[in-house]
């Protein structure tokens, strides 16, 4: 069944470059659509396909900016092989088994979110990560741009389903970032492989563990993997459908 989605080619394209924390600049297209409180959602490994904008729409017709970094891959399509190989040799950018501590593209991302920010009259920015990007969310909530953030089935570090993609410096700075703005929501399915039972149970020991809820961990019924694109089910009643509502709900009382 094809899936209906605004065209990239309708999207507003800039270019944003960044110095990162080993000393280099990196650089990447930025597509935008909408008016409102912006929110970055950063791309899982199939790539900005057709479920990813079918995703942005929601966001846009619910009253927001849709900031689409694209970081690999074709447009409009979905490259799991090939995207994986690109992420590979993208070492530079993205650590993919690296544990207790974060790629460098987070440290672009965060200069992407502040300059988000300053565009505009904004409170502050939401970000949505997935997959490769999931914990991305997580940390990107330490920076001060960041008012809401939104972990759907985090998998880094690869491999490593018990440790988490952030130092321990920077989970006390995201704990603290929480305590003084809002929780974090995390989504995955119950049977998924990649973002397990193990990994919720790492989240929860390095932030909700003196019993406050910073990151609340929602665990969907089946066994897919991406909650919010290829595996969404755009039916009322549907545990994906009410995630994304949730979503919406939640980042129009942080953002709007």
């Amino acid at each position: 069944m094809s899936v209906e989605f605004t065209p990239i080619a309708d999207y507003r394209c800039s270019n944003f470059t960044a110095s990162v924390s080993t000393g280099r600049n990196i650089s990447h297209d930025i597509y935008t659509r909408g008016n409102g409180a912006p929110v970055v959602i950063i791309q899982e490994l199939p790539g900005i396909g057709p479920e990813t904008l079918r995703l942005a729409d929601e966001f846009v017709t619910n009253g927001f900016e849709v900031v689409l970094p694209h970081l690999f891959g074709p447009l409009e399509k979905i490259s799991m092989v090939g995207n994986l190989a690109r992420v590979f040799c993208m070492r530079k950018e993205f650590s993919l088994f690296e544990a207790n501590r974060s790629s460098p593209i987070v440290d672009w991302l965060k200069a992407l979110c502040r300059d988000v920010k300053a565009q505009g009259d904004h409170k502050g920015v939401g970000v949505i990560g997935m997959c490769l990007t999931g914990n991305f969310a997580i940390s990107l909530m330490g920076d001060d741009s960041v008012l809401a953030a939104v972990s759907s089935q985090p998998s880094m570090p690869l491999m490593k389903s018990s440790e988490l993609h952030m130092s321990a410096d920077d989970i006390a700075h995201i704990r603290q970032r929480i305590d003084a703005t809002a929780p974090i929501h995390a989504y995955r399915f119950e049977g998924d492989p990649l973002c397990n039972a193990a990994k919720y149970t790492a989240i929860e020991q390095a932030f909700n563990e003196d019993g406050s809820q910073r990151i609340q961990t929602h665990t969907l019924p089946g066994k897919g993997h991406s909650v919010l694109t290829i595996d969404f089910v755009d039916q009322q009643g549907h545990p994906t459908r009410q995630a994304l509502d949730d979503i919406l709900g939640y980042f129009s009382a942080q953002l709007q």
